[in-house]
């Protein structure tokens, strides 16, 4: 794999994680997954990370003082990916970065 969207995905499941020790409160869980795909985008291969908690979700607290998700975002779109991050139907948080190849 590249460096750059190794690097990146290494960043985005790190911040992820970090984010699910600050908010998803006490005894939460989280799932981390990496799949490389064919066709992401015109016509190569890419990778999916995705990193998702069974926490506290769109009721956990938040200080204002982050830019963890702006963070990751940056780096995924500067390899042309995108970033997608919120509420999971049911409860918790996801995060799923798409990163071309």
């Amino acid at each position: 794999m590249p460096d750059g969207p190794g690097l990146t995905a290494y960043r985005v499941v790190q911040e992820a994680l970090t984010n699910v020790r600050k908010h998803a409160g006490p005894g939460a869980t989280a799932e981390v997954r990496l799949h490389l795909v064919d066709g992401m985008a015109e016509g190569s291969g890419g990778l999916v990370v995705t990193v998702a908690d069974d926490g506290r979700g769109a009721s956990a607290s938040y200080d204002g003082r982050g830019l963890g998700l702006a963070g990751m975002r940056e780096r995924v779109l500067a390899h042309d990916g995108t970033l997608e991050a919120g509420p999971r139907p049911g409860g918790g948080f996801g995060v799923c970065a798409r990163i071309p190849l």
